[in-house]
Formats: C-alpha cells, sequence, structure tokens
C-alpha cells in the first residue's frame, strides 16, 4: 500500500491498520518473535534513545561555503558507480533545513542524536590548508540548537568522507600519514566542539570501509584483485588489513590527545563504532562451530580486540601471517585501552560455514558471495542468509540482509563477555525496505520497520537483564538518505524525504518510535499530537 504525505492520510491509515491488526503473533524462524512488546520502562535511566545520520548522507551543499571534494564526490561522477546517478551533492539538503530536523528529532522525543563531522566541511585541505570557519559555524549551529532542544550531541568525527585531495596524494588510509591527518582532524573538533560535546566516536566501522573499499572495490577508491572483483588496481588479500592497521592507530592518536589535553576538562567519553554482525554455525558440525567463532574474529575483534587488549585475535594472526601488519611495542602499548565504550552497528545475523576442512564454492545468486571464501582475508569462511533453501529470517530491502532480532542479544552479549563489560552503545540499528522514488512511502514495508525495532529491542532489553552495560540506542536513520552505493534505492528513515521537494514527512515508524520514547500505547494516537 502506497501512502501520501498528507497528515489526514497518515491519520486514517493508522486507524485502519489498528482495526486490522491481530493479536496474533508472527514467530520468525529460529524463535525470533518478530511482534515482541518492548517498553521505554525496561531500560536503565539515563538511557540514550536517538536517531543516527552521517555527513555525507544528508548534508548536501557540497561546494558550498569553503567546502573541498570528497572522496565521495569523486566516486559518484564515475558513470555507473551509484543506481540512477545519485549522489550526496544534494542529498536532504540538511545544511540548509538543519533546524527543521532539529525540531522533529524534538517532537519524537529522543535525548541524543548522532551525526558526523564532514571533514572536507571543516578542513577541506587538511593539515595542507586552514581550518573553515563556515565549517565550525555550521556544527556549532547545530550543537547548540540540539542542546536547546534538550538532545545530547553524539559526534562522529570520521564517517567514511574525507578530502580526496588525501587520495591524490599519498594513497588516504593506505598511508600512516593519514594517521596524522586524522589527529589534526579530532584536534580541530575537540577545541571547536568539545565544551558541549560528551560523547565522541573516532570513526564509523573501519572494518566495513575496508571490506567495502579495498577488499570488494564498491567504496572509493575502488581498490580490489581477482577473485574478489575487476577493479583497475589493489590487493584484496592485503590493502584491507594495512587500512585497518592505519586506522586502529589514528584512532589510538587522537584517543591519547583527547585524553591528556581535553578529557578532564570536557568531561566527555571517546570511543570507536564497528560494524557487527553476527554469525551462526551452518551445520552442529564442529568445524562450522569454530567457522562461526572465527567469524566474528576476523569481523569483529579484528577491529575490537587491539583497543582493548592491544593487539589482532590470535586467529587472525595464524592465518594471515606476515600479511598481517604488526604492531611494536610502543604501539600495542598506545592502542591497548584506548577506548572509553563500544559502538555496534547491528542490522542482521548470517549463517557461516567452515572453508578450512572443505573446498567452498558458491553462486552469483547469492548476494553475499565473494568467491573469495578459501581465502585468509575472509576467514576461511562461507557467510550466507540460506540454508536448505529457507533464510535465516525474513529478507529486508537490501540485498543479503534479514531480521533475526535474537542475533542482537547474542552480539552484545559476545562484546560484553569477551571486552569486560565495556560500556556499549548500540549505535546504527535499521530496517532497510526497497521503495521506489515516489511521493510517497510503503506502508507494509514501514509496518516490517515497526516490527524489527520492536523485536531488536526487546532483544537488546535482554542483553541488558543478562547484565550488559549498554548505555544508548540509536535508531539508523532519522530519514531517507543517500545509502552509499545504493544511491536512494534503499530506505532505512523514520521519515520519509520526497525526492523533488525535499520535504520531510513522517513514516508510521516514527509515530511508533516517539510512543515507545512516552510509554504510549498504539491506541493512544487519537489523544496524542500529530508529529
Amino acid at each position: 500500500m502506497k501512502i501520501g504525505t498528507t497528515k489526514n492520510s497518515y491519520f486514517i491509515c493508522f486507524l485502519l491498520l489498528l482495526q486490522n491488526v491481530t493479536a496474533k503473533n508472527i514467530i520468525g524462524q529460529g524463535g525470533n518473535n518478530l511482534e515482541e512488546e518492548v517498553k521505554r520502562s525496561e531500560f536503565p535511566d539515563g538511557f540514550l534513545f536517538g536517531t543516527s545520520t552521517s555527513a555525507y548522507q544528508i548534508e548536501g551543499a557540497y561546494i558550498e561555503d569553503g567546502r573541498s571534494l570528497s572522496n565521495w564526490d569523486v566516486y559518484c561522477r564515475i558513470n555507473g558507480r551509484i543506481p540512477n546517478g545519485g549522489s550526496g551533492d544534494i542529498a536532504d539538503d540538511h545544511y540548509h533545513r538543519y533546524l527543521e530536523d532539529i525540531d522533529r528529532m524534538a517532537s519524537l522525543g529522543v535525548n541524543a542524536y548522532r551525526f558526523s563531522i564532514s571533514w572536507s566541511r571543516i578542513l577541506p585541505r587538511g593539515r595542507f590548508g586552514a581550518v573553515n570557519p563556515a565549517g565550525i559555524r555550521f556544527y556549532n549551529n547545530i550543537i547548540v540548537n540540539l542542546l536547546l532542544k534538550g538532545i545530547t550531541p553524539f559526534v562522529t568525527i570520521h564517517h567514511y568522507d574525507y578530502p580526496q585531495e588525501f587520495e591524490d596524494r599519498y594513497g588516504a588510509w593506505l598511508s600512516p600519514l593519514m594517521q596524522e591527518e586524522f589527529v589534526h582532524f579530532a584536534e580541530t573538533c575537540f577545541k571547536s566542539f568539545g565544551d558541549r560535546v560528551k560523547y565522541w566516536s573516532t570513526m564509523n566501522e573501519p572494518n566495513l570501509f575496508a571490506e567495502m573499499a579495498y577488499l570488494k572495490g564498491v567504496f572509493p577508491p575502488s581498490h580490489c584483485s581477482p577473485p574478489f572483483g575487476k577493479c583497475s588496481s589493489g590487493n584484496s588479500d592485503v590493502e584491507p588489513l594495512l587500512a585497518v592497521h592505519n586506522s586502529i592507530l589514528a584512532h589510538a592518536k587522537a584517543v591519547k590527545l583527547y585524553r591528556r589535553q581535553f578529557q578532564a576538562k570536557q568531561g566527555g567519553m571517546i570511543g570507536m563504532v564497528a560494524s557487527a554482525y553476527m554469525y551462526k554455525p551452518m551445520t552442529d558440525d564442529e568445524a562450522d562451530t569454530k567457522a562461526a567463532t572465527r567469524a566474528l574474529a576476523f569481523h569483529v575483534a579484528w577491529l575490537l580486540d587491539p583497543l582493548v587488549y592491544g593487539d589482532y585475535p590470535i586467529e587472525m594472526r595464524e592465518y594471515h601471517g606476515k600479511k598481517l601488519p604488526k604492531f611494536s611495542s610502543e604501539e600495542k602499548r598506545l592502542i591497548k585501552n584506548s577506548t572509553d565504550f563500544i559502538g555496534l552497528n547491528h542490522y542482521t545475523t548470517w549463517f557461516v560455514k567452515d572453508c578450512l576442512h572443505s573446498n567452498c564454492t558458491c553462486t552469483d545468486t547469492d548476494v553475499l558471495c565473494t568467491h573469495g571464501e578459501n581465502r585468509a582475508i575472509g576467514g576461511f569462511l562461507l557467510i550466507t542468509g540460506q540454508k536448505d533453501g529457507a533464510s535465516i529470517g525474513d529478507p529486508m530491502g537490501m540485498p543479503g540482509v534479514y531480521v533475526v532480532p535474537q542475533g542482537m542479544e547474542e552480539i552484545v552479549d559476545y562484546v560484553n563477555k569477551r571486552y569486560n563489560n565495556t560500556p556499549i552503545f548500540v549505535t546504527e540499528n535499521g530496517y532497510a525496505s526497497n521503495e521506489n522514488q515516489g511521493g510517497g512511502y510503503d506502508l507494509d514495508q514501514d509496518m516490517k520497520r515497526i516490527k524489527y525495532h520492536k523485536a531488536y529491542l526487546a532483544s537488546l532489553a535482554r542483553s541488558i537483564r543478562n547484565g550488559a552495560d549498554v548505555r544508548g540506542y540509536f535508531i539508523w536513520s532519522l530519514m531517507d538518505n543517500f545509502e552509499w552505493r545504493f544511491g536512494y534505492t534503499i530506505k532505512f528513515g523514520l521519515y520519509h524525504v520526497d525526492p523533488l521537494t525535499l520535504d520531510r514527512s513522517p513514516k508510521l515508524s516514527a509515530q511508533w518510535y516517539k510512543n515507545f520514547l512516552t510509554n504510549s500505547s498504539l491506541n493512544d494516537i487519537q489523544a496524542k499530537s500529530s508529529i
């Protein structure tokens, strides 16, 4: 059912929905309850509930007020890279509409907002040029207006985008020089915003970025090698390891600076955000059980072990050998315990099959197939969402992504136990729908979004009751936006954004989140003012 954008149509459709929703629970595969009820009161006092965005995905204004071209500006101009020629040139035009977007957050009742800083906007040439006052002013305005609405800023310093000049000069994250660039960027942020920002994430998902940019070649700078892809340059077996290595050291250097010069006075926390999928063994066979454990080591602990323990997981050293970069004794001391919290971006769970003891093959019909399952860089793993012709959970609109609520509890439990109850924030969690570019949104898809968030929040609440120190949950995303290699074909937002006018309209999921945050029942909608 396609829904228009007027408030009356939302209200009417919501009432119709209430009349047709039955009390019957829908049980997903694996015992995941897709309509489990959850209340805000199940979470601790002071818990942060918010929404997430990132600079390139929503801001637009790509050449306004002194901003330089970023890696994504250049990449999106390569013919065929992004569906329908999409880019972040205009995106959601948040640069000009941030005040109304902050008003929307306030109307939802969130107490936190996670956003990122455009490197190209505040340091257009990095260390090679001056700070851009217009960029500083823009983020100061966001922070000030968030605080006026009682919304806590949760700032990601680097979320995938950086000045293209870094790529042209020295290959960006493949070079140790990028470490010093990042420290300069972070210091500029601490000096400019740190008196009001109490939560800093240095980087967003270096582990996923490395996979997409340097293994598969579907993010800039589009490096890869066979069998993972046919890029003009790159080495998929080595470059992802090098990019993450430089990211870890850059993070640790920025944390050291923050702790020495800013933290005591500013009173904030600083950490890292990891992409954190969950993995289940394909069979009960011991080899597959070990493979699932190895998948977590190669994808999650790869990034987080060094930040807590000062080195990579032993499994990675065993299988990568000399290809895995080494930390010096001084670097180990630097990176160990270099995070105050762990941010988890969790969306889905996959099956894992062992490829150490048997040769694995997959077909292009499985979107998760890389053809590199029998290589060390992939952990000698076959990752899939399919088993015996059935999916691990209900498929979402993004290829290869499934609804598996239990995975939230399991990944939080894994991180909690492995990292000694380090504080955790779920910095992204969201439902992907695949919709056309029309003037409304798909109600059926949005109902699935509501079920998704309810079920994943219920799973998160269980992990907290089991002892995990989880302190926040951020929905991805506040509004539909530029979803990287998928352009505007995939939607995660609580708000629909009209592709022509860029007007925002609340989806039913926005009303659900508002009601959840105010401990209201869906049946109370007639007593509530519209968003």
